[in-house]
């Protein structure tokens, strides 16, 4: 089920607003955006903008069975899987936020994951990973420190305007998030 285009006066509405999570106590995976861009704002679907490239790379890493509609976000609790955000606010771009806002998001994060209990928790975004949690040399994968019991994965953030990461590149890197996910 496809959501409807927004329009741009509501996009520009969506500025500031928060969409909720998709969680429950016990998930084996819970990612984490950076925060919700306007379209998903808009539409109150996590990486809803057309361009962006979680929802094809959770696919291809054969996390789900076919590619979701971010509109079927809430199939994933069925599947193990939930979806958060470091900060809530959404903007239009990820750079609008703050070194504050996003280290208050890494305590917030860590206070969720502490409540909820993932088994891993994948950050999809490795700049705002560093900040929230400093950890200025953190590279993407497997991170040394869990937070908590919960195991912690980066992934490169899913954007459309990465594009040094091709949907080949990430579609693998979701993978090793998988294997190592499901090997353990």
């Amino acid at each position: 089920m496809a959501f409807s285009r927004p329009t741009r006066e509501q996009l520009a509405a969506a500025a500031g607003t928060t969409i909720p999570d998709v969680l429950r106590p016990g998930l084996d995976v819970l990612f984490c955006g950076i925060n919700p861009g306007l379209y998903s704002g808009a539409t109150g679907y996590h990486f809803a903008r057309p361009g962006n490239r979680f929802w094809p790379a959770l696919h291809a890493s054969g996390f789900t069975p076919r590619r979701f509609d971010p509109s079927e976000q809430d199939e994933l609790l069925d599947l193990g899987l939930g979806i958060t955000n470091v900060v809530n606010r959404a903007t239009a771009r990820a750079d609008e936020l703050t070194d504050d806002e996003l280290r208050a998001g890494g305590v917030r994060l860590a206070a969720k994951v502490a409540e909820y209990r993932p088994r891993w928790l994948a950050v999809v975004g490795i700049t705002a990973f560093r900040t929230a949690f400093d950890r200025p040399k953190a590279t993407v994968g497997r991170q040394p420190d869990p937070l908590g019991e919960t195991r912690v994965w980066v992934l490169p953030n899913p954007s459309g305007l990465n594009a040094h990461w091709t949907p080949t590149t990430l579609a693998e890197a979701f993978a090793d998030l998988r294997n190592s996910v499901y090997s353990e």
